[in-house]
């Protein structure tokens, strides 16, 4: 610190500054964290001086020694004038912190300060989202032609839910649980309501869910604490209580309950039968496992054909977990190996318990690697699980230095994939960001490719398979997500890398491990990834389709 500055500073504390002086040490503080820093211990430096001064001095003698008398520390002048300095000082330094806050808050600077303030702040906006019930298991659903297929995970609105086989478990938010086998066609209409136009059913309902609708046909089946079974085709509706009791509503039998062991025909001819058996909570959950597993032991064969792939640069796989060590599965080199460093939670993967995904919430969370040599193309894949997009950017890979040639695969808190390469870091640039609508400066020439948002927090935990390529040769970035392509852009000449490179790199988070001050970006992805893979090579759309078909988990 310049000692012109520290001599401003004192004078300040010492109420003996003058008002041009004053001027000039209010414009440093407005421009220099450092000056400000200096300002701050001063004052507090000369509080605790104060403390010290007005407190009684100990008796350092033994024990066995009369006491002394008390005596008073030789501060020269300060005893007498700094009763009344402490007062200016305090004023001081209410002022100047006081102005240096409003200035901040005036500049939109980041600071520690700031920051805790904000935390305190609410924008105002909440975030929503419509539905009434989520799909809790699916096994073998098969959707009809151009219908969206719902996956295990999604809210469910209201609205038509239509699959023409296999079973899928269905919670409301309510607490009813309905297991649904197909063919079926159902029209949620709210928490505690659903019309059933045709499907065999098992509703569970819990005490919380107690009044809980189902309505087929002309009729209305109000749940009175109970579990009930129902199968309804284009002319028939039946019901059988399995046990507790339920009351019917509208219809020819308005008003009738029925207890454990009843059956009705609520709509069409008359019949004796049973309701065939229907599948339980237990049988589906035995079911589900064994399709999960056998799902998982599908997708490791076609992972030992994929690492058979010689454009294979790194292939990281929970399955290849050894304590905290992540195995390239590309070679049985170990030089480009993953370290799990921080608090990385090994959580369950895309297959359920029988995998494992590695969890990043936690700022400090990463996997370090370091990938040399020269590439002609990246495509970069992995299956990831988001559960929030808290920070500003969350990392997926990411170059440490982003030095020329080096990649950056991120996701942006508005649900859009970015990828880029550096194509020269001497250079600073200032442009005007169309999404942010202002001018913003970045260090080093390079582009960043967006896609349209693809997450929102309604997909919060489910699976995606994302795929960023980067084609020098074809001059294009293209961009897929579950094996659809959402984005291709093309290569600007000023924007043009052939040599491409990654070094030292981060999985799920970027540490900035070159950086000079203790302060760093926040980017750790709050998600799971469970198997990232990198190509020197553009892959196909077929190819990366393929990936997607080979890799999804079950109920996708």
């Amino acid at each position: 610190m310049d000692d012109a500055i520290q001599k401003l500073i004192y004078q300040a504390i010492d109420q003996t500054i003058s008002p041009e002086d004053f001027d000039q040490l209010q414009n440093l503080l407005e421009g220099s964290e450092e000056v400000r820093q200096a300002y701050l211990k001063a004052v507090h430096l000369s509080e605790s001086l104060h403390e010290i001064a007005a407190s009684p001095t100990p008796n350092l003698g033994s024990p066995t020694q009369a006491a002394d008398p008390p005596i008073t520390l030789p501060l020269y002048r300060w005893p007498s004038v700094f009763a009344f300095r402490s007062l200016m000082i305090a004023a001081t330094a209410l002022i100047m912190v006081g102005g240096l806050a409003y200035w901040l808050g005036q500049q939109h600077l980041s600071s520690p300060v700031t920051t805790e303030v904000a935390a305190f702040e609410s924008d105002g906006i909440e975030s929503q989202i419509a539905g009434h019930a989520t799909l809790r298991r699916a096994v073998d659903l098969q959707w009809p032609l151009n219908t969206l297929p719902a996956k295990v995970g999604d809210v469910l609105p209201n609205g038509q839910l239509r699959f023409e086989s296999g079973i899928a478990e269905i919670d409301f938010f309510c607490g009813a649980t309905l297991i649904v086998e197909g063919p079926a066609n159902l029209d949620i209409e709210s928490d505690w309501s659903v019309r059933v136009l045709e499907g065999r059913l098992r509703a569970t309902v819990p005490p919380a869910a107690r009044g809980f609708l189902v309505k087929a046909a002309e009729s209305e089946v109000v749940d009175l604490g109970t579990e009930f079974t129902m199968d309804v085709t284009a002319d028939t509706a039946r019901v059988e209580v399995v046990d507790g009791e339920i009351m019917l509503r509208g219809g020819k039998l308005d008003g009738q309950h029925l207890h454990t062991g009843d059956k009705e025909i609520l709509h069409g001819s008359p019949s004796s039968q049973n309701i065939d058996r229907m599948i339980t909570a237990t049988d589906l959950y035995q079911r589900d496992l064994s399709a999960t597993q056998q799902r998982y032991e599908e997708w490791l064969e076609s992972m030992r054909s994929l690492q058979a792939d010689k454009r294979l640069v790194a292939h990281y796989a929970t399955s290849e977990l050894n304590q905290r060590t992540l195995r390239n599965g590309s070679s049985t080199d170990d030089t480009r190996d993953g370290l799990l460093v921080g608090p990385v939670d090994v959580v369950a993967g895309r297959f359920g318990p029988a995998s494992r995904g590695l969890n990043f919430n936690r700022p400090g969370s990463r996997i370090r690697t370091r990938i040399d040599g020269d590439f002609q193309a990246f495509t970069f894949a992995c299956w990831v699980k988001i559960d929030n997009l808290d920070q500003r950017y969350n990392a997926l890979f990411m170059g440490d230095g982003y030095e020329n040639g080096e990649p950056h695969w991120q996701i942006r808190d508005d649900g859009r994939l970015m990828f880029s390469v550096m194509v020269d870091d001497s250079q600073s640039v200032s442009f005007f960001n169309d999404r942010d609508q202002r001018v913003v400066k970045d260090a080093g020439l390079h582009h960043v490719y967006f896609t349209e948002p693809f997450w929102d927090i309604s997909k919060s935990g489910q699976w995606f398979h994302l795929v960023a390529v980067y084609d020098p040769a074809s001059k294009r970035v293209q961009q897929y997500v579950d094996g659809q392509r959402i984005s291709d852009e093309r290569i600007q000449p000023k924007f043009q890398m052939d040599s491409l490179r990654i070094g030292p790199a981060e999985i799920g988070n970027w540490g900035q491990p070159f950086r000079e001050t203790p302060w760093f970006a926040v980017r750790n992805l709050d998600g799971t990834i469970d198997e990232l893979t990198i190509y020197d090579a553009a892959l196909e759309a077929s190819e990366i389709q393929s990936l997607y078909e080979s890799g999804k988990p079950l109920g996708y």
